[in-house]
């Protein structure tokens, strides 16, 4: 039995704001030196993000944060696609500072052409007019992120890491999907732990900057309180076969005292359920075709429906449990409530952050000396 593709974590919204926010301060200076390639992934990666991020006013994106089975927030940047090419297009700047050591190096061939020797130094250079300059600022910002966290004790544990990834990858679903998106990216798990570290670090920082209200942490929770709890589930177990002549046969077996999963294992066509005896496990409104689905809840406990047809074929149905819809109490919630509209004030600070402490840093840059900064006079 397929499901059907569950709606995306409008969550997702909320949470890209950040991180496009701080792709475009760190590309501006640089944009007009990109090369031709540099400028298509940046027009891919805007057109990616313009797709999922439809403009809303604040407190619209603080509502739809919630639209989702958890009120935590994705990792700074958002989820998904398009957090994956933020990523996917900083780790393609960063490979040109791993092409050439630091210290110098043999010219090292990297390839031949008719006998003709291409060497390492080549290759650097060339990355360097490509990428270089977008490169280097890259790197210049994630000093200045990193300086700016060390001043104000802010560190961020391998622990936050994971606890931000794991929400990442429950956004897709499933680890096969997650996993998918990576290799869609030509990103590594390695790759996005970097980049959320730095993310989780922003957000450390200006969250003491962040002004929460208890009036705004209950209206929250006045508005979305249904989508903070869980919805009416059942579960149920099906035998799925190609015919109804099939499936005529089967419901006759049943109603002699026939054996439901037995059957489901022996007849069953549908792969995704059959060696569990049929069993779908819990599911909600929406989550299966609308045939299925108008059948399976209207069944009681431990019934079996007659022959059930969808778009997969021919259903014979038993509803094993049920599963109330449950909405949890403002003090349940309140907390995690909190910690969500507190990540978004901080995500919103971000950008006037960024140029603050910017315009206050002595940086020196060679590959683009008019992009230099010094600190202002007081």
């Amino acid at each position: 039995m397929n499901n059907k593709e569950s709606q995306p974590n409008k969550d997702a919204e909320n949470e890209l704001t950040a991180k496009e926010e701080r792709y475009e301060l760190e590309q501006t200076e640089e944009q007009d030196k990109l090369s031709d390639q540099d400028t298509a992934i940046e027009e891919e990666l805007q057109q990616e993000l313009n797709e999922e991020l439809p403009e809303a006013s604040n407190d619209e994106v603080r509502a739809a944060a919630l639209n989702s089975e958890s009120v935590h927030q994705a990792p700074k940047g958002g989820s998904g696609k398009a957090w994956l090419i933020v990523s996917a297009v900083l780790a393609i700047l960063l490979i040109v500072v791993l092409i050439k050591p630091p210290f110098g190096s043999s010219n090292e061939t990297v390839a031949t052409v008719n006998g003709v020797n291409i060497g390492k130094d080549r290759l650097y250079d060339e990355l360097v007019k490509a990428g270089g300059p977008a490169t280097l600022e890259n790197i210049i910002t994630q000093e200045l992120i990193v300086q700016e966290a060390e001043a104000n004790n802010v560190k961020v544990t391998d622990a936050d890491v994971d606890a931000e990834i794991a929400l990442i990858k429950k956004s897709f679903g499933t680890d096969e999907q997650f996993n998918a998106a990576l290799a869609q990216y030509n990103m590594t798990l390695e790759n996005l732990k970097s980049d959320t570290k730095i993310n989780l670090t922003i957000r450390k920082v200006l969250e003491p900057k962040t002004d929460v209200t208890a009036e705004e942490i209950q209206q929250f929770y006045d508005t979305n309180k249904a989508a903070l709890g869980t919805p009416e589930q059942i579960q149920a177990s099906h035998i799925l076969v190609a015919t109804k002549e099939e499936a005529d046969a089967i419901l006759a077996e049943l109603k002699q005292g026939g054996d439901f999963a037995a059957i489901a294992k022996a007849k069953s066509i549908d792969p995704g359920s059959k060696d569990n005896g049929g069993d779908l496990g819990l599911f909600g409104k929406g989550k299966m075709v609308p045939e299925f689905e108008a059948a399976a809840f209207a069944l009681k406990i431990n019934e079996i429906s007659g022959v059930v047809q969808t778009e997969n074929g021919f259903h014979i149905i038993k509803k094993t449990a049920e599963k109330a819809a449950v909405v949890p109490t403002f003090e349940e919630k309140k907390e995690e409530i909190k910690n969500q509209l507190v990540a978004t004030e901080a995500n919103e600070l971000s950008e006037a952050w960024m140029t603050e402490i910017r315009a206050k840093a002595k940086i020196t840059n060679t590959l683009t000396p008019a992009a230099t900064d010094a600190p202002k006079a007081e």
